[in-house]
Parts: C-alpha cells; sequence; structure tokens
C-alpha cells in the first residue's frame, strides 16, 4: 500500500506537478532513530534484577527480572511475581556498571505490580517512555521494538486463594523473554505506557498498563507497602438481563452470583446463589469487572446499596464490605 506524504495530504497536489516520497531506505531510518531515541533515554532506569527465592528444603533458587526506576529518590517498580517469595532484598544493575542493593516496599499480586526501593544516592530517574526494555535471560539492557497489538486484554492474577483479573491490559508483539518481567514498555515519546508481565505465546507479550487505576496501587505500595481491597464474598459471572428488565434499566446485563461464602458480607446481608446484581450505589453493574473496580479501600467498612433481581423482581440489599486478606 503507498503512503502518502503528510505534505501531500496538507497541500493538494497541482495537475501536472510531481513530489517526492520517502525511499524505504529514509523510512526504515526514521523507525530506527525512534527506537534508538526510546533506548537511549530510558535504558540507564531500567534495572536488571537478581534476587533469590526460598524453595522447599531450605534451598534458594536465584532469579532475574527488570524494573524501571519511577522516582529520583529511588523508588522502582516490577512485577510483584518477580520478588514473590524473597526474603525482600536484591540486588539492581544498570547499564553503565552500577550496582545496587534494594528492599522491596510492597507488592499486590492481584495486579501484579510491586514497589522496590534503593538507594536514591545510587540512581537516576530518565525521562519515561512501543519500545521494550529489561533483562530476558539475564542480558541486561536488552531492546525490542513493535507495536501494540491490542488493547483491553484480561490477566488472570492469583494471591493464595484468591483470584482477580488486571484489566485493560496491553498486548505488544515486541519480543518478550522471562527476564522481561518487570522491565517498560515504552512508547515512542519515551513515556512508559506498561510494564511488561508475561509471556502468552510467540509474538503475543502482555503488559500491565500505568493508568489511573495502576497508579493508584503503586501510590499505595510507595506508602503504605500495600494496596487494600474490599471483598464481598461473592462469586459468579455475567448474565443478560430479564427483558423486562433490561428494557426498564436500559441495561442488557448483570452480575449472576453462583456462590457465597459463608459467614462473608454476602451472606450476613442475605444474598444468595442466583441472585443477580445490576447495581451498586446505583451504579451498574454489567460483570464481574464493573463490580471488581468498585471494590477499592474507599468501600471498606462502607455501607453500600446492592441492587439485585431475585424472581424476576427488583431487591435492595445493604452490605458492609471488610477488607480483603491476600
Amino acid at each position: 500500500m503507498a503512503i502518502t506524504p503528510i505534505d501531500a495530504i496538507l497541500e493538494p497536489e497541482q495537475p501536472g506537478s510531481l513530489r517526492d516520497t520517502p525511499s524505504d531506505n529514509e523510512a526504515l531510518d526514521a523507525y530506527s532513530r525512534a527506537v534508538t531515541g526510546v533506548a537511549e533515554r530510558l535504558a540507564p532506569s531500567v534495572g536488571s534484577l537478581r534476587v533469590s527465592h526460598r524453595v522447599r528444603g531450605g534451598r534458594r533458587l536465584d532469579g532475574a527480572g527488570s524494573s524501571v526506576v519511577i522516582t529520583p529518590d529511588g523508588f522502582m517498580l516490577t512485577s510483584a511475581h518477580v520478588v514473590s517469595r524473597t526474603d525482600g532484598t536484591g540486588r539492581a544493575s544498570f547499564v553503565d556498571g552500577r550496582e545496587v542493593e534494594f528492599e522491596v516496599v510492597g507488592a499486590d499480586a492481584l495486579s501484579d505490580l510491586a514497589v522496590l526501593r534503593a538507594d536514591a544516592r545510587d540512581l537516576v530517574a530518565a525521562g519515561q517512555l512501543v519500545v521494550a526494555i529489561g533483562n530476558p535471560h539475564g542480558f541486561a539492557g536488552s531492546v525490542t521494538a513493535g507495536v501494540v497489538s491490542a488493547l483491553g486484554r484480561s490477566l488472570p492474577t492469583r494471591s493464595g486463594a484468591t483470584q482477580r483479573v488486571v484489566d485493560n491490559v496491553i498486548q505488544t508483539d515486541a519480543a518478550l523473554n522471562p527476564g522481561n518481567s518487570g522491565g517498560a514498555l515504552a512508547d515512542g515519546r519515551c513515556r512508559v505506557v506498561g510494564i511488561n508481565t508475561a509471556v502468552a505465546g510467540i509474538g503475543l507479550g502482555l503488559a500491565v498498563p500505568i493508568n489511573t487505576a495502576t497508579r493508584r496501587i503503586i501510590a499505595a505500595l510507595m506508602t503504605e507497602g500495600r494496596f487494600r481491597r474490599a471483598y464481598l464474598g461473592v462469586a459468579g459471572g455475567p448474565r443478560p438481563l430479564p427483558p423486562r428488565v433490561a428494557r426498564e434499566l436500559g441495561q442488557e446485563g448483570g452480575f449472576e452470583i453462583v456462590q457465597v461464602v459463608e459467614g462473608s458480607p454476602a451472606a450476613r446481608a442475605g444474598l444468595r446463589p442466583e441472585d443477580l446484581i445490576i447495581a451498586v450505589d446505583d451504579l451498574p453493574i454489567d460483570g464481574a469487572d464493573a463490580l471488581h473496580r468498585l471494590m477499592v479501600s474507599d468501600a471498606i467498612g462502607r455501607t453500600l446499596r446492592v441492587t439485585v433481581v431475585r424472581g424476576g423482581r427488583r431487591r435492595e440489599i445493604e452490605l458492609v464490605p471488610v477488607e480483603l486478606e491476600g
């Protein structure tokens, strides 16, 4: 497919005129300049992590990963699974040869994010930055480039018996390998847009996005060492609303409860299997993701008004969430 130069779009050609078009080599040079520019700016702030994991029998197994410096005073961001089961410390090395010790400030397995901190005197925060920089297979400072293949993917996570889905995960075809987890996924303007977290197949990598929701998690990990979530004690999934209710609400689906945990806030409030949650405090609930998004620290200990459909009739039920124990 031919590419029209931007000046031809802004200034339509006159009949009979000829315009120069960029050659393939020039286009490749522009692409290369974009990738190398991102790498030069961001690579100094991407660390190669060495951590030791506790295993059965008291032995220790060394592991690797990546991190991104996010503040001038030594805070770094990585994937929670990189530092899970460690003693809370490790070492980070950088492309200029520096090596520093770090400690885990906080980790949240249900978003797969963790915050580390090293001595601020040893780190320089570079400009934030689709280019992936990390430590695949121990090769520090490795750079790969690609495109955002898709947005809005979901990533299942687990902490003990608790399961959750991370929303709006970025899919990219930039090559990711073991050891890239915790490294930066950046755009051409050197802004970090995600933290690489998983290799889902050849040409299919996933990154936790840096957005409003994850910034709240990061801030909580930096200040409190943990991120608090509200807990109702229900399990279920999406289900279409009865036609009459759907017409009344202008809403197609809700969250059907298939299990209520004994002794949970939901059980104490009288929620039952087959109840269909359609709203919480008048905010529409069309599935599990919408319900999970409301289960934040602000909801802990606060009375919520849950609207359900039971036996074809709408009911209002009040309940008070407790804190989810990770």
